[in-house]
């Protein structure tokens, strides 16, 4: 990969499309991860105001320090950075007081972390209409549509995705291009959501670059039967989480009504 071309070519299409949008800036929400950073990162570059925003449920101690450390970083060297704090916890436990909790434990968990994620997304827009700013997406491409490994309406509700067509290893080499923190560089991949340390590859049951590979084999038009060992045991878990998380991935479905109903 050609990594300064491919950050000039993100950073001038930010640029152009939030100019051609008429808005001032972006704003993200900065979770102490990898692909926040390189996000955030490449809107500071276009020279229009970011807010890079801390959204805490709960979260774990090494995720909070690695989003200030990364914060502090950014606001040293781009004087258009600004950043706030919303804690939600407050309102994710108010939240929970109102529904009730029905089903088995592994269910209520995931219903929760889900709402997590949608109360930033909605914290984030509100800071964007305040604002005059786009949401910036953090999804890569295996994350958007290898796996589908993000909260629909959570996450996924964004007004445009930087790295959305580069797979995590590319988004590390942009990491290193753009000088993001060593200690985001080497932290395990983790989408926050539970309060603990778990991390993406504990959720998924393998590693980015794993599915990586299962992503690229899939495409080729390669069957389970074709492999054996862990490699099959990849490429189920690739299949398995492409097929169930398939209606994140495409558009919404329309019912159409005939034109003789009309």
């Amino acid at each position: 990969m050609q990594t300064e071309k491919v950050v000039d070519h993100i950073v001038n299409w930010l640029k152009d499309y939030a100019t051609k949008a008429g808005v001032n800036g972006f704003v993200i929400g900065i979770s102490g991860g990898i692909d926040s950073a390189v996000t955030s990162t490449l809107c500071a570059k276009t020279g229009l105001h970011v807010l890079c925003l801390e959204m805490p449920i709960h979260q774990a101690e090494s995720h909070v320090s690695r989003a200030q450390e990364h914060i502090s970083q950014l606001k040293t060297r781009f004087d258009n950075v600004s950043d706030t704090r919303t804690d939600l916890t407050p309102v994710f436990e108010e939240f929970k007081t109102e529904v009730f909790f029905d089903g088995d434990q592994a269910t209520i968990e995931m219903a929760l972390a889900n709402t997590r994620a949608r109360l930033r997304m909605t914290t984030l827009y509100y800071y964007a209409g305040l604002y005059k700013l786009l949401v910036a997406g953090t999804g890569n491409k295996v994350e958007d549509f290898g796996v589908g490994f993000y909260t629909k309406y959570g996450d996924g509700g964004v007004d445009l995705s930087p790295i959305a067509d580069l797979v995590k290893s590319e988004v590390y080499q942009l990491g290193t291009f753009l000088e993001v923190p060593e200690s985001i560089m080497e932290a395990q991949p983790s989408d926050g959501l539970f309060g603990d340390t778990r991390s993406d590859e504990d959720q998924i049951g393998a590693s980015y670059p794993e599915l990586e590979w299962a992503m690229k084999m899939n495409d080729t038009g390669k069957t389970i039967e074709e492999f054996s060992g862990r490699e099959r045991e990849v490429f189920k878990i690739f299949k398995r989480f492409n097929t169930s998380n398939k209606h994140k991935m495409i558009p919404i479905p329309i019912c159409e009504i005939p034109n003789n109903m009309l």
